[in-house]
């Protein structure tokens, strides 16, 4: 089942808070739980791109495009990106606005499977780069993300089954196998396009739908997943299951050299 409800469609406004790419100036902390239960993150944390709650998540790909959940469902002329936002609360953030004009879906994304859950929006204009808004890192075609590996995954989204956060949520969480994904969730098909993380209290919620997951390499965080799909109730035992870049960065890449 999808995290996104049909209610999260109501709100027209996608929000972001975005940073710089390859290196943080602060590192993500590697302290509290979840999103779901989950702590303040830091503006300064670098390559994370985020949606809020209201709707859904995404990140920034260039100064054009950005890249989020196909079962989002964003609408041309509708749906709103807003770069630069870190506290919903708050009138002064230097936050920019874009409209979408295109939408791309990926050609083999299934609404019964959920796989091959991504899709490209394309922006009116383009964004402007600062030291806080600036595109993300993505993960090679060529990486291997081991399991136990403690990524990152940041949003908006629910942090218990009823409330909402106003500042942006982070939670460390490590990257499961296939196999132990697929068992925990009753022998659903996890499809080389998808990648788990699950960890004790930790998850990504409903509204962090197209959200960003995050691994470090060597000293440099690159996009490795998508929010896809999940419990809508929350529930910590089960994992979260994302789009895995890697596997569809190809298409990332032909679909944004041709359009």
């Amino acid at each position: 089942v999808s995290f996104l409800s049909h209610s999260c469609l109501m709100n027209n406004v996608l929000r972001y808070v975005i940073t710089g790419c390859g290196v943080p100036a602060i590192k993500p902390q590697t302290i509290g739980s979840r999103i779901v239960n989950g702590q303040n993150a830091i503006s300064a944390v670098n390559c994370l791109f985020l949606l809020g709650f209201h709707f859904c998540g995404g990140s920034l790909i260039n100064q054009n495009w950005v890249l989020t959940a196909a079962h989002c469902a964003v609408v041309v002329g509708y749906h709103r990106v807003i770069p630069g936002e870190h506290n919903r609360g708050s009138n002064v953030e230097p936050i920019q606005v874009k409209l979408v004009s295109k939408v791309i879906t990926h050609p083999f994304y299934s609404s019964t499977t959920i796989n091959n859950d991504i899709a490209l929006l394309k922006l009116s204009s383009p964004v402007t780069l600062t030291p806080r808004i600036s595109p993300v890192c993505l993960a090679p075609s060529t990486i291997n993300i081991l399991p136990g590996t403690r990524c990152f995954a940041t949003g908006w989204g629910r942090t218990a089954t009823t409330t909402s956060p106003l500042i942006l949520q982070q939670t460390g969480i490590p990257i499961i196998s296939p196999a132990v994904c697929s068992q925990i969730w009753c022998q659903s098909t996890i499809t080389d396009a998808m990648i788990c993380a699950r960890g004790s209290g930790s998850s990504s919620c409903v509204g962090d739908s197209g959200g960003p997951l995050v691994c470090e390499r060597s000293g440099v965080w690159s996009l490795v997943g998508s929010v896809s799909w999940g419990r809508n109730t929350c529930d910590t035992r089960f994992p979260a299951v994302y789009a895995r870049i890697s596997q569809l960065r190809s298409w990332i890449d032909r679909t944004i050299a041709s359009n």
